[in-house]
């Protein structure tokens, strides 16, 4: 009688997807290599490896032939059919939801970490190098004074942050690489820079404004005459 009859249905199952040698027969796949004592088997690839890497290689072929010859719905336009399906739902959602994005309910911060956060913003996103660190200005106008060529209060400033300066003078429109949020923050700390005194101040420049509303001058880009102190 065969040791196959003696062996169990699993045992001949597992045999067959592994074609492992059987023990007591090693030296019919012994191999002449000799590391330190240590020989080395020269053991088949068990079946179900192999026709699982057969599997691999004809679902590859079947794929390339599908996606890229035949055309067939593939991974890009999945992502754009997800992408447009998100972005139809941002859309209803912000038609919802209209105050959430209305950007004339926003106001200015004035606490202290808001302020702080504004005035790191103010150094990282480079606006020193117009206005310098303590908003005196330089190629850009001062910040600090009561003159402003776009508008002042919180609206107007954060607006200018949002789509930019003068075309070919002023900044550029930030709204797309900086978030609401930080422009709003930003905004908020130029507007605490006001009646500070910077080192090297430039002279106003627009028109005065008080707050959010403007003061009609007869010329408003001239700062208001100073009085004379009196003896």
């Amino acid at each position: 009688m065969s040791n196959n009859e003696n062996m169990s249905f699993w045992q001949r199952f597992i045999k067959s997807i592994t074609k492992a040698n059987e023990l007591g027969h090693e030296e019919d796949v012994m191999l002449d290599h000799d590391y330190d004592g240590i020989k080395e088997l020269d053991n088949v690839l068990p079946p179900w490896w192999l026709y699982g890497f057969y599997i691999t290689i004809a679902i590859s072929v079947f794929y390339y032939i599908a996606i890229y010859i035949l055309g067939w719905y593939g991974q890009e336009d999945e992502y754009k059919a997800e992408l447009k399906a998100y972005q139809a739902k941002v859309a209803k959602y912000k038609k919802e939801h209209p105050e959430l994005y209305k950007t004339e309910n926003l106001v200015a911060f004035t606490d202290a970490q808001s302020l702080a956060k504004g005035k790191e913003l103010f150094a990282t996103k480079t606006c020193t190098a117009c206005h310098l660190p303590d908003g005196g200005g330089s190629i850009g106008p001062n910040l600090t004074d009561d003159y402003w060529i776009l508008g002042g209060g919180f609206q107007n400033v954060f607006n200018t942050i949002s789509k930019g300066g003068r075309p070919g003078k002023g900044m550029v429109a930030w709204e797309k690489t900086i978030s609401q949020e930080d422009r709003q923050l930003l905004a908020s700390y130029v507007l605490s820079l006001r009646g500070t005194k910077p080192a090297t101040p430039k002279a106003p420049e627009g028109d005065l404004w008080d707050g959010d509303k403007k003061v009609e001058t007869n010329n408003a880009t001239e700062p208001a005459e100073e009085k004379p102190a009196e003896e």
